[in-house]
């Protein structure tokens, strides 16, 4: 193994927040930042020139290759572990800027209770009255603490939309549920198409209270804090699972990379896979890593940075042997500990008109607030979620086929085809997105049995629904017919949902949580709340894998405020003082 020189700062994984976290320490010190990504790199102009269904949104060329590295699944410890060999319930990015590049852009805040879910719940239901098992755990930071921030991230990002509650004075319009908000949205939201207002009709009429979806394609060019100016959305409906042509949707490889390109104390390094974090007796060393052509190298640091996507997060602190794994059986340990992943329940929707869906925005969309968090829900529900139409864009491979029930005896054939033209393009759809509460039983460890390319354990997924889940599904559906049909649409088949147990083999969303939870204590948590290891204090860790569970709405603006709070922590406090910050 090569020992390379040693830099101040390495950062493993180039998506949102290690991009972010590099960006704050490379403009705001003069230390020397080293970003490691696994994959390759990426500019506007390959996207421009690869505007393929096929390639991008059939094939996925954007997501991590399964081929050399996967995760093993069971619904149990009693259960056998098998290796997911499709891209199925989750598709995580690879490259420089990871699945910011093909992300759709939906920028939801998390309620305030929901950071205190814990306290919150014993309060209110009483601890006797809560699952046995319920895992739920306060974050160590509230709402109130993490206000600013998100207001920085949604500056940063250009994020549009329209406020419902702000400074406390309740907005018509926006999401009236919404948690107070100092300012306003730094880009207005996108205009309504005729799905969109059907379903604002629809709601209304129901007497919901609909609102537009917050979103990072811009509405209009729009200049950010760090001085990067980015054109407006034209509507071209390759948003999700690519990356964008024009800029429109915020990216890491258009919002951070055109700052962090100018500085000489940073540097960014493709194809380099790191394998293990090089820590002894509570501090971090560096990290080791093999390069696209196989050499391996050992990167001392003085500080390290874990920032790739939640399960290779927890999977790299577990093959380090940085944490106490955590023990199902006793509850002791974190590390692992409180997997989530969204609970996602989606309606078809057939229309007696053509909807124009080959445009649209990955983040364009209607939604309504009045289920989300506690909202009226059925009885034996502990948290509900958010409804939501979207135009995101439909391509003509994925969309054709999709016919009512009954049009068709077989999903081939003639009769099949003749249906599929009648119907084409005028399918929508209304989506359940709900919190996933933590459970016991649900959490990560190494696999005894399967191993990546190059013979390390892959990390293993024990995870399962439980009633509550199937309960949010089935309240979801009915939800879900009656905003079909205030809309004049013809309700189809479910596109996604919960079933009797949980599956890899369809896609519900990219946003599993967990495995390195932040917390108040080291008991209980992996990371402090300023996201640094409560036993390597010289090591941090961002993203969606500390979070103590998943929350209803999309996770990725709450990622990107935790990080700009890690960086005024890891910057302010821990450069003047190096140690432990709680």
């Amino acid at each position: 193994m090569k020992q390379l020189k040693p830099v101040d700062v390495v950062i493993a994984g180039g998506g949102w927040t290690g991009l972010l976290m590099a960006k704050e320490i490379a403009t705001r010190t003069s230390l020397t930042v080293a970003v490691l990504e696994r994959g390759p790199a990426r500019k506007m102009a390959d996207y421009a020139a690869g505007m393929d269904e096929l390639d991008y949104n059939v094939r996925l060329r954007l997501m991590q290759n399964i081929t050399e590295e996967t995760v093993t699944h069971r619904h149990s410890v009693r259960g056998d572990a098998v290796p997911v060999r499709q891209y199925g319930s989750f598709q995580p990015g690879t490259g420089v800027g990871g699945a910011g590049e093909h992300w759709g852009g939906v920028s939801y805040r998390y309620e305030p209770d929901h950071f205190t879910l814990a306290t919150h719940l014993r309060e209110k239901h009483g601890a006797a009255r809560l699952p046995e098992n319920l895992a739920v755990q306060d974050w160590g930071v509230t709402y109130d603490e993490l206000e600013s921030d998100y207001w920085r991230a949604e500056q940063l990002i250009g994020v549009g939309g329209k406020a419902g509650n702000l400074r406390g004075k309740i907005v018509e319009g926006g999401n009236i549920f919404e948690a107070p908000r100092s300012h306003e949205y730094p880009n207005p939201p996108h205009k309504s198409n005729y799905l969109m207002t059907a379903f604002h009709k629809g709601a209304i009429d129901l007497g919901y209270h609909p609102y537009p979806v917050p979103a990072a394609t811009l509405t209009r060019t729009y200049r950010n804090p760090d001085g990067v100016t980015r054109a407006g959305c034209v509507y071209c409906g390759f948003c999700n699972r690519y990356g964008c042509m024009i800029g429109a949707k915020a990216q890491p490889s258009n919002t951070l990379l055109p700052v962090l390109a100018s500085r000489k104390n940073f540097e960014l390094r493709p194809g380099c896979w790191v394998r293990r974090v090089i820590h002894r007796g509570g501090k971090a060393e560096g990290v080791s890593y093999t390069d696209a052509a196989g050499e391996e190298f050992l990167q001392p640091a003085s500080i390290v940075v874990l920032s790739s996507w939640t399960l290779n997060n927890a999977r790299l602190l577990l093959l380090s042997g940085a944490g106490e794994r955590y023990d199902p059986a006793t509850g002791k340990g974190t590390l692992g500990k409180n997997l989530t992943h969204q609970v996602c329940a989606g309606l078809q929707m057939f229309f007696d008109k053509p909807l124009n869906s080959f445009m649209g925005a990955g983040g364009m969309g209607e939604a309504i607030g009045d289920f989300e968090g506690e909202g009226k829900l059925d009885a034996g529900m502990l948290r509900g979620g958010g409804f939501r139409t979207q135009s995101s864009g439909d391509g003509p491979i994925a969309s054709f086929g999709r016919i009512p029930p009954g049009e068709a005896k077989a999903n081939w054939g003639a009769e099949w085809k003749k249906s599929s033209l009648r119907w084409y393009d005028r399918m929508g759809s209304v989506m359940f997105e709900g919190d996933h509460l933590a459970y016991r039983h649900n959490y990560m460890d190494l696999d005894p049995t399967y191993t990546d390319k190059f013979g390390d354990p892959l990390l293993r997924m024990t995870l399962d629904w439980t009633d509550h889940e199937r309960l949010q599904e089935r309240f979801a559906m009915r939800i879900q017919m009656g905003l079909a049909k205030a809309m004049g649409a013809r309700p189809g088949g479910m596109l996604r949902g919960v079933g009797k147990r949980y599956s890899v083999t369809y896609y519900q969303s990219s946003h599993v949580q967990g495995g390195v939870i932040m917390g108040a204590s080291p008991e209980t948590s992996v990371v402090n709340p300023w996201l640094q290891h409560w036993r390597v204090p010289n090591l941090w860790v961002l993203g969606g894998s500390t979070f103590p569970q998943s929350g209803w709405g999309n996770p990725t603006l709450s990622a990107l405020a935790l990080t700009c709070r890690a960086a005024d922590a890891l910057i302010n406090r821990y450069l003047k003082r190096p140690g432990g910050l709680a």
